[in-house]
């Protein structure tokens, strides 16, 4: 590690993120005109894996990037490239370094087309530790985990009397993956990341040692029992919390989980939330287990004006695309179109399996005894007594998991207990998935 004293907020905020705070620094002494350039390129290992990193330096220029500190980025990306090797950056700068020229214009732009060029090859975490604006702001948010420390601002352009730049909005917008207490913590968010996702998109999912959870299965905490002990990372709390999303191991692989379990309907930003984090674990061929327990998607607001339908849609080609590994578990409801679009054999899921007390169903019990069973309320003394009647009788016949499993719909009936011994089996006979897609440059799903 290079004994120059400048930069040294760069470089202790690297020392939190690599082993021992250790780490070989690149292009140590390029410099911007006649000063330092306000960046530190690094490379090292987190948890004994090989990771680049840079630090933008708010104490050289106020991390002013020029030129040459952006060629030291570009020239990690290059090496990140070669080796498949995870990038985290670390953004604390005003801005550009401004010289009167237009060369202040391409600086960012070259940075963006790099980073782009990297995403969905190897891991990209942006850690936001100051200001982060402007063009920095679209380079930082195209990594696949973006993680605030509380008192960052990001932004595009200045949100003058808003709150609009904090990392509590940028959380609530979906933006942050979460949003920690100070660098300290930031730093270990990213290393449990990292640890949880697999290096580049050509290195499987990660293996490790595990314990098995001591939780007993439950509702309230069916994905704690589910997930191995101490490996539950939970993701994107702060938005669409309907559902949750979180990295973990299963028997010591590496998974993503999505739990849509809520007594309300899934909302835009449920879908929204859900279809991003699901193309983040497929771009890596991490697997996805999705549990189910919803009455469907909301309807839309005239204020949303089709907002519900985009993101659904969006969620609907999220799962179609997927080829990793993809196993759905209906542990209640499971109406229409959200088990289609999720959990179904339609949405390309590999295995579905359901609890001894699911009710799959094209729609709510309760619709379908209007639609079936309607001669049977009519003269009724009490009509909502006899419907919610009906209601329990077809979930236990019509819509039951058995009469699911009977017509190839799902293919397992379990007891709760058994849900994590049947999640491991499924994992293990999935192990070497394969599947091949049409040649096609890319889809076209609406964002």
């Amino acid at each position: 590690m290079s004994m120059d004293i400048t930069a040294s907020i760069a470089r202790e905020r690297l020392g939190l993120l690599f082993d021992n705070g250790s780490f070989t620094e690149l292009d140590a002494l390029r410099q911007e005109k006649d000063d330092a350039a306000a960046v530190i390129c690094a490379h090292g290992y987190v948890d004994g894996q090989p990771v680049c990193a840079f630090a933008q330096a708010p104490d050289v220029n106020n991390g002013a990037l020029g030129k040459n500190a952006a060629g030291k980025i570009k020239r990690l990306y290059h090496l990140a490239a070669k080796t498949g090797t995870p990038v985290v950056g670390i953004y604390d700068s005003n801005g550009v370094y401004v010289d009167g020229t237009a060369d202040a214009l391409t600086v960012y732009g070259k940075l963006i087309a790099a980073a782009t060029a990297l995403s969905g090859v190897v891991t990209q975490i942006s850690v936001i530790a100051g200001v982060c604006a402007g063009s920095a702001a679209l380079m930082a948010t195209a990594a696949d985990f973006v993680i605030c420390t509380e008192k960052s601002e990001l932004y595009l352009t200045p949100p003058f009397g808003t709150d609009a730049a904090t990392a509590q909005t940028a959380a609530a917008n979906g933006i942050a993956a979460a949003v920690c207490a100070d660098v300290t913590a930031a730093m270990e968010q990213v290393r449990s990341i990292l640890t949880l996702m697999p290096a580049n998109n050509l290195a499987g999912a990660p293996i490790c040692e595990y314990t098995a959870p001591e939780i007993a299965c439950s509702k309230d905490t069916l994905l704690e029992s589910i997930a191995d002990a101490g490996s539950l990372l939970p993701l994107y709390e702060a938005y669409g919390d309907t559902v949750k999303v979180a990295l973990a191991t299963l028997r010591g692989t590496a998974v993503g989980l999505v739990s849509a379990c809520a007594k309300d309907a899934l909302t835009a930003d449920d879908s929204a939330k859900i279809a991003r984090f699901v193309r983040t674990c497929d771009a890596f061929t991490v697997p996805v287990i999705t549990v189910m327990d919803t009455p469907g998607f909301a309807c839309d607001t005239e204020a949303a004006r089709n907002g519900s339908l985009r993101a659904m849609t969006q969620l609907c080609g999220a799962y179609a695309e997927a080829t990793s590994v993809k196993i759905a578990l209906i542990t209640g409801e499971a109406n229409g179109a959200a088990f289609s679009a999720m959990a179904g054999r339609g949405a390309g899921s590999d295995l579905v399996l359901a609890w001894n007390s699911a009710v799959i169903s094209p729609m709510r019990p309760e619709a379908a005894v209007e639609f079936l069973w309607h001669d049977k309320l009519k003269g009724a003394a009490d009509v909502n007594a006899t419907r919610r009647t009906l209601a329990d009788e077809y979930s236990r016949t019509l819509a039951s998991a058995e009469k699911a499993a009977s017509l190839g719909v799902i293919d397992t009936v379990i007891a709760p207990v058994d849900t994590r011994a049947a999640l491991i089996a499924a994992l293990d006979m999935l192990e070497s998935k394969r599947i091949s897609r049409m040649p096609k440059k890319h889809s076209n799903i609406p964002f």
